[in-house]
């Protein structure tokens, strides 16, 4: 089976820029890119009447990937696009062609005045049921965004990429999540910047204040622990520079206030067999609202 990057394309500024992100990610990978859109299904009398002057809704869901990949091929010569149309509900049948897909990526409005993401049904749906990792790009992503600032101070394409932020409990490291976030830094030639947020046991609490360097001494322990669940990944991946920041808090804040200076943040969701409802977690919840860059969820046991 031929490995591609999949780009769910609804016609909404959203979608477009994720369908833009996901060509670059293909071209990263050296993998072909795979647009789908699904047809939501509708009365025949309703799909056949006009949608916009003459266009009937067929016609428009037609001619919206058509265009959009035309476009993508224009501006990344050599890179294959294909275009498939799916009918059904749209998230079912995103999370099931992701099945066959090294990963999907999926729009998301930004908050009006604040950075960040406001997650519609299909995608949180999709990231927290999908097998494989699913990318959430915000409206308005441009390539420049994840490079660096040039000289005169504007963020430019042909400049490095910004790390990529790695959300990681340090208490139950996963190596799939940690083998994706090493790849996509790899791919980049950027660093890694691992983050670990933990917060103090309620019982500390009390110790805290009888003994100063009480803090000091759990601090230097939970740094300890990220190091260690990054030692075999630093040894195999040598050129990849890693950051450690392991600092009491809430997760989903320090990586939120990460993903400022960021190309991509990676978070990890534990796969529940529960077949209700959507589990992400408190942390993914954080930081898929509010980091101002794309995110990628990685579904582990």
């Amino acid at each position: 089976m031929v490995r591609t990057v999949v780009a769910g394309l609804d016609g909404s500024a959203e979608s477009r820029a994720a369908a833009e992100w996901a060509a670059r990610e293909a071209r990263l990978r050296g993998v072909p890119l795979r647009i789908v859109h699904v047809r939501e299904p509708v009365p025949d009398p309703m799909a056949q009447a006009p949608l916009l002057g003459t266009e009937t809704r067929q016609d428009w869901s037609e001619r919206v990937p058509r265009e959009a990949a035309q476009g993508i091929r224009a501006r990344h010569p050599g890179l294959e696009v294909g275009i498939e149309h799916l009918t059904g509900g749209a998230a079912e049948v995103l999370t099931k062609v992701a099945e066959d897909a090294e990963l999907l990526v999926l729009g998301s409005r930004g908050l009006s005045g604040i950075a960040g993401f406001m997650i519609g049904s299909v995608g949180l749906w999709t990231a927290a049921h999908a097998q494989r990792p699913v990318v959430l790009v915000r409206a308005g992503e441009q390539a420049a965004d994840a490079h660096e600032k040039d000289p005169v101070g504007i963020p430019s394409a042909a400049t490095p990429f910004l790390p990529v932020v790695l959300g990681l409990d340090a208490l139950r490291p996963d190596d799939s999540l940690l083998a994706f976030a090493f790849e996509e830094a790899a791919r980049r030639s950027t660093a890694l910047r691992a983050v670990y947020g933990w917060n103090l046991p309620p019982y500390y609490v009390y110790g805290l204040s009888a003994d100063a360097g009480l803090h000091d001494e759990i601090t230097r322990q939970q740094a300890a622990l990220l190091s260690e669940a990054l030692r075999p990944w630093r040894r195999k991946y040598p050129n990849v520079e890693v950051t450690e920041e392991a600092r009491s808090g809430s997760p989903g804040i320090r990586l939120v206030d990460a993903a400022r200076n960021a190309s991509l943040v990676v978070v990890g969701r534990r796969v529940r067999r529960n077949p209700f409802g959507a589990h992400i977690g408190h942390v993914g919840h954080a930081v898929l609202h509010h980091a101002p860059v794309p995110v990628a969820v990685v579904p582990h046991d």
